[in-house]
């Protein structure tokens, strides 16, 4: 007897055993994807982790249904990573293969399939049970994978519906049209019979009468004279300034053949420049000592200040990792920054640099995917969000965290809950790689690890091209409503930087770290406050859509006229957003063009890079925006920036308040003056005298950080001790209350570690769901393996008491 184990695209923590024929035993290698039947009639797209002649005990195996590919598509460094993931975040194997692969390779019995709209389809080349599926989809728009089988009276149908995807007659409907298909590029040459001279003086009398036929042939001989490369129909239609429809002609009279290539969908050669990087002292220094520090220490810390110039150091140890043909991995907190950086690092790198993120369509991620699986010269250097990290590198060299300390990096919803600087560490490990975490403002435990020894450190103190640190004017908010000299929500001072700076040409930006009009909106009679129905949260405000929503769950109403309390018309708002602050800009400066950039205005695949590339080409005079414009854009036109309300981040009930708010307004302010002028940054707060405020001021970074380890040392916090966080959800408020009591006891009884709660976060129900917490403090002295162990089998106990079987409870480790 032969068998596979198989890894579920499932919340499922452990492996299945299918039954699998001797050839198949032999075939079968592990990262292959097999479909296999689970429960009752469902099929998934499964990966096989390894094949052996075990009997499973407890159940009968059953037959997989057919192998998916011809070669893995996962590699074996890959699954032994994904294991430590799900081990260390405490989370599903299978929810790791989900989250891992692009959806596209993912076929599920879920999956909604509808005919390809506007594509000519030649019946003769279908197999029969493939043309009744197409028959089928002339019925009805769409069908699921269940009814296809219901259809052809059979349950093996992946390969029939691979096969009418690959003839480009289907589309999965997840993403209307985003199964996996190369895109092809029309070229054409000359035919071979005209290869001798002769043959071309006896083409071109032919031709004498045919204006336009010999117009595009001479163009053609133009083109490969000055090209040494294909020509596509495209260009030679242009440069003969005719049609293709002359061309289809020069084909029919056998002039011409047509050829087609294939082409990737992002092709980044046409940024390639030839140039030749040179590092300051300041720089150059820190690459040598990065490079020595390489020989002791696998990970190394890059600190520098804001426009330190960490993004030629970083191109620099690129280039000698390519030199010895290994892949390169570039991490970054926010999709907006690669928009920025894939510039860069094209104008360096050409087409070797692939992009991986979210906000890429279906097939684009299965190209980079392969290519990084081939180690194609095309991904030589990958750079990606988060997610990046799951992809199928076989030789990797470097591993860049760039931004290390952003809370971006960390996955809260849904599982696997990792950190990818953590997860990147461990990998690099796997693979043999160093690793490099850039950041202005390390977080607290990165640098805690740099100053113990177990991570080099490299620092730089000075800004690129010697520019000097930004100034930075405090405003006490108390004072100026005391004295009556506010506008909104502007001082008098911030409205007179801002017009010096625009009547001087250059750019403003302005951080608020809230979008919408305004959090509130309040009745001035009876006090009520209009709440979101299924999340404990008021409503807020946008005024552009002139609705209330909840930023929980999507909840929306249209703008109350009256009270639904108390019917009185007299409402008002509290607080601000984004949407407010460019409402005011707009008032008080007419003239100015004024962009806002938050989660609002950048829904689109490239809603990034429109609002970036104009305000870099000088289309926006001042641009509003939430934290997305703390991480690492580059700005040289940007001489003021101004912080709205620098009190909203200081009170959040959190540990790392204080760090984030640093590292927040230190960031913000580093996006100012990064050329040769002096930039400005004016912060406004009620209370100027905070410790966190003033370390800004002074660009105090290890004020901050000795200041927040003395506090954690003190009340138990990372980097002295770990922390897991369970949260509990569910719909019933005393069944919830019980169940949280009940593991909150037995945790207490069978671990000697602090455990706290259960308690009530701030914002206790989303979504319908009722929410409590329990935390438990690990110290550094004790066995996180074996604690965890602990706790797996409390939480696996706790799902076989029946009366709480439908609490859902979210793991989440490192927080």
């Amino acid at each position: 007897m032969y068998f596979v184990e198989v890894i579920l695209p499932l919340s499922l923590s452990k492996t299945f055993t299918y039954r699998i024929s001797e050839a198949e035993y032999l075939y079968i290698q592990p990262g292959m994807r097999i479909a296999v039947p689970f429960g009752k009639s469902k099929i998934y797209t499964s990966l096989a982790a390894e094949v052996h002649r075990n009997n499973p005990t407890l159940y009968d195996a059953k037959e997989i249904h057919q192998i998916l590919d011809e070669k893995p598509i996962v590699n074996s460094l890959q699954i032994q990573h994904w294991q430590w993931i799900a081990s260390y975040y405490m989370c599903a194997i299978g929810d790791v293969f989900r989250s891992a692969l692009p959806s596209a390779l993912l076929l599920e019995n879920e999956t909604i399939i509808s005919q390809k709209q506007d594509v000519f389809i030649d019946e003769s080349l279908l197999t029969d049970e493939e043309f009744l599926v197409f028959e089928a989809l002339q019925q009805q728009s769409s069908l699921k994978i269940d009814d296809i089988s219901a259809i052809l009276n059979k349950k093996t149908i992946f390969p029939i519906i691979q096969s009418l995807l690959d003839k480009n007659v289907l589309v999965l409907h997840e993403e209307m049209n985003e199964t996996y298909k190369p895109k092809l590029i029309r070229y054409v040459r000359l035919h071979i019979k005209y290869s001798s001279s002769e043959s071309l003086n006896e083409l071109l009398e032919t031709l004498k009468n045919a204006a336009k036929q010999r117009e595009i042939v001479l163009s053609y001989f133009q083109l490969s004279a000055s090209f040494k490369k294909p020509i596509t129909v495209k260009h030679l239609v242009e440069t003969a300034n005719s049609t293709s429809s002359i061309v289809k002609a020069l084909v029919d009279k056998e002039i011409f053949e047509e050829y087609y290539l294939q082409e990737d969908r992002v092709n980044f050669d046409k940024n390639k420049k030839e140039n030749q990087l040179q590092l300051s002292q300041a720089q150059q220094k820190a690459f040598d000592e990065l490079q020595q520090n390489f020989e002791t220490k696998e990970v190394n810390l890059l600190h520098g200040v804001t426009s330190s110039g960490k993004t030629e150091i970083y191109i620099k140890l690129i280039e000698s990792y390519l030199a010895s043909e290994k892949q390169v991995l570039y991490l970054l907190p926010e999709i907006a920054l690669t928009t920025q950086l894939v510039t860069r690092l094209t104008s360096y790198f050409g087409n070797k640099v692939a992009v991986f993120h979210s906000k890429y369509n279906n097939n684009e991620r299965v190209e980079v995917w392969k290519q990084v699986l081939e180690n194609s010269e095309k991904a030589q250097v990958v750079i990606g969000a988060r997610s990046a990290l799951f992809l199928p590198f076989s030789n990797l060299g470097l591993i860049i965290v760039d931004e290390e300390h952003e809370q971006t990096f960390k996955q809260v919803d849904p599982s696997p809950r990792y950190h990818a600087r953590d997860a990147s560490i461990v990998l690099a490990n796997f693979q043999k790689a160093k690793v490099v975490l850039g950041s202005a403002t390390p977080s607290i435990e990165t640098y805690y690890n740099a100053q113990s020894g177990k991570y080099g450190l490299v620092e730089i103190s000075e800004r690129y091209g010697k520019v000097q640190m930004p100034e930075i004017q405090l405003v006490d908010l108390k004072d100026k409503y005391f004295r009556k000299k506010m506008n909104g929500h502007f001082s008098d001072d911030l409205i007179e930087s801002i017009t010096e700076t625009i009547s001087l040409g250059e750019q403003v930006i302005l951080f608020q770290n809230r979008r919408g009009f305004s959090p509130v909106v309040e009745c001035m009679t009876c006090g009520h406050v209009p709440q979101c129905k299924q999340c404990d949260v008021s409503l807020t405000y946008h005024k552009h859509k002139n609705q209330l929503r909840c930023h929980y769950c999507g909840y929306s109403i249209a703008n109350p006229t009256n009270c639904h309390n108390c019917s009185s018309v007299d409402l008002t708002t509290k607080g601000f957003g984004t949407e407010q602050i460019q409402q005011e800009l707009i008032t008080l400066f007419p003239n100015a063009k004024v962009g806002r950039m938050d989660q609002d205005t950048t829904r689109g695949k490239f809603g990034f890079e429109k609002i970036i590339d104009s305000f870099k080409n000088r289309e926006f005079d001042i641009l509003v925006g939430t934290q997305m414009l703390a991480k690492g854009l580059d700005f040289d036109n940007v001489s003021l920036v101004g912080i709205m309300n620098a009190d909203n981040m200081l009170y959040h009930p959190d540990f790392r308040a204080f760090e984030r708010s640093y590292q927040m307004m230190t960031q913000v302010a580093g996006r100012s003056g990064r050329s040769e002028k002096r930039g400005k940054v004016v912060i406004q707060t009620y209370n100027p005298n905070h410790n966190t405020i003033q370390q800004v001021t002074n660009n105090d970074y290890s004020g901050m950080y000795k200041e927040q380890l003395y506090e954690r040392s003190i009340y138990n916090y990372p980097p002295y001790f770990r922390m897991i966080k369970f949260t509990l959800k569910h719909r019933d408020f005393d069944k919830l209350k019980e169940g949280s009591m009940w593991l909150y006891q037995v945790m207490q009884q069978n671990l000697s570690i602090p455990v706290l709660g259960p308690e009530e976060p701030p914002i206790s129900r989303i979504r319908n769901e009722y929410i409590r917490t329990i935390m438990i403090k690990i110290p550094q002295s004790t066995p996180l393996i074996t604690t965890k162990k602990t706790i797996q089998k409390i939480l696996n106990s706790f799902e076989t008491v029946a009366q709480y079987r439908a609490i859902k409870i979210a793991v989440n480790v490192d927080f």
